[in-house]
This record gives structure tokens, C-alpha cells and sequence, in this order.
């Protein structure tokens, strides 16, 4: 399942492309095996980074680390690398997990290329107020979420580091409804028997992709998302970018 949208970015072969963030390494595994880009995962996690690596690995049909790839440790808020390095730059679901978002805004930005295009999704502000309101563990889980976005402020927060939005989406809808059961089952209670069954549902779709499911997800997202996917260009020398 994936957030970001990789035809809305223009992602092409050849492009080297930053998953700030990656988790189990879902974007990244799809920029490397379906479009052919040199990625770079980075996350503070070594067990996501481990799972990153495995899918990779398995990928490259257990030939190891290519030219094409690598995972590393690192922090969104002071990246190890050369400023414009990237022709595309990934943030999803990160920002409302860092103490300094702003910064790390800013770090992403500066590797990013002028004229490349940066991706940044992070959960929607109905859900998340829902989710808090209901479930203590929801906001208190070590890693979890310390701040809840309007779509205004996320916006706001890219446009100051020079980023010129031209599209705005929203997504997983059918998710908010796992993560409300979760919240009111339990948030660690992995054995509560509803949202099991409703996990088990998710992954079906996963697999089928059934256009009816489809169609009440695309529904739904005007309703309840769960995340908002801001896509956004950055400007030469820094600049914003003029629009028609």
C-alpha cells in the first residue's frame, strides 16, 4: 500500500530518489523494482531499516547491496547528505513524529534539486483528534505522534521553505476505520478479535484490489482520510516558482 502516488511526482528511470522515513521500505521498494530509480532509504529505526534492506535484497534475488540501492540510519532533521543531491525526495508519515519539523523540512528541501519534486503526507487532523480523544496509548506510545497538522498549517509549514504546492490528496480512508477500532480496543491489545478481522479485510484488498472497495476507498477519502499527500516542486536557487 502505498501513500505517495509516484505518477503524480513524475518519478522516471534513472532518477535518484530519497525516502526520508521508510519504514518497511514500501515506497522505496516500489521506486527501485517498478520505476527503476537509485534510492536511498533512510529511517532511525534499525528494525525497519533491517526489513528495508530484506525486501531489497530479495529484489535483487539475494545478490546483496547493488548500485541501485541503499539503507541507512540517519535523522530527517540533520541528513547526511549533499545539499541537491535527489531528483525526488519522500516524507511520509514522519513530520508529526519529530520534535523539530520545521528543520527537518528544511533538510529535506536542501537535498532536494531545484526543479525536483518533493512528496510529504502526514495524517489528517479529523482523525488524529478522534484517535487522541479516544485512546490515551494512541498519543503516549514511545514514537508515536506529538503534534496533530491542519492541512493549512502543513501546507504553510512547505510553502516557507520555498516549495511551490501544485497538487493536495487525501488517502486510506478504510484505514481510519482500523485505526479507530484499534483505538477503541486497545491500541496494544494485538489479540482484540474486531479489528483482527478488519485487518484481515485491508490485506484482502491489498491483494485483490477489488473496484468495488476501490471505489468506496475514493468515496470515503472526501469523508475520512487518514493521511493528506501534499506534492510540491522546489524552485530554482531556492526561489518559489511562478504559476500561470
Amino acid at each position: 500500500m502505498l501513500t505517495v502516488d509516484y505518477k503524480l511526482m513524475e518519478v522516471g528511470t534513472g532518477h535518484r530518489l530519497l525516502d526520508v522515513g521508510c519504514g518497511n521500505g514500501r515506497h522505496t521498494w516500489a521506486a527501485y523494482c517498478l520505476h527503476d530509480c537509485q534510492v536511498l532509504a533512510l529511517d532511525m529505526l534499525q528494525e525497519d531499516l533491517q526489513k528495508t534492506r530484506y525486501a531489497l535484497y530479495t529484489a535483487d534475488n539475494g545478490k546483496g547491496m547493488g548500485d541501485g540501492w541503499l539503507a541507512v540510519r540517519g535523522d530527517a532533521a540533520s541528513l547526511p547528505l549533499k545539499s541537491g543531491s535527489f531528483d525526488r525526495v519522500i516524507c511520509s508519515e514522519v513530520l508529526e513524529h519529530v520534535a523539530d519539523d520545521r528543520r527537518s523540512v528544511a533538510e529535506l528541501v536542501r537535498v532536494l534539486k531545484d526543479n525536483g519534486v518533493i512528496a510529504v503526507s502526514v495524517p489528517t487532523r479529523l482523525t488524529e483528534s478522534v484517535y487522541w480523544r479516544i485512546s490515551r496509548q494512541y498519543s503516549r506510545n514511545p514514537g508515536g505522534h506529538i503534534r496533530i497538522y491542519r492541512a493549512k498549517e502543513i501546507i504553510q509549514l512547505l510553502r516557507d521553505s520555498n516549495l511551490e504546492i501544485f497538487t493536495v490528496r487525501h488517502k486510506h480512508s478504510l484505514h481510519s476505520v482500523y485505526w479507530l477500532l484499534r483505538c477503541i480496543f486497545g491500541v496494544n491489545n494485538e489479540k482484540a478479535l474486531v479489528p483482527r478481522i478488519y485487518h484481515s479485510l485491508l490485506v484482502w484488498d491489498l491483494k485483490t484490489r477489488t473496484k468495488p472497495v476501490r471505489l468506496l476507498d475514493d468515496l470515503c477519502n472526501h469523508l475520512f482520510p487518514k493521511s493528506i499527500v501534499i506534492y510540491a516542486r522546489k524552485g530554482e536557487n531556492g526561489k518559489h516558482l511562478r504559476t500561470a
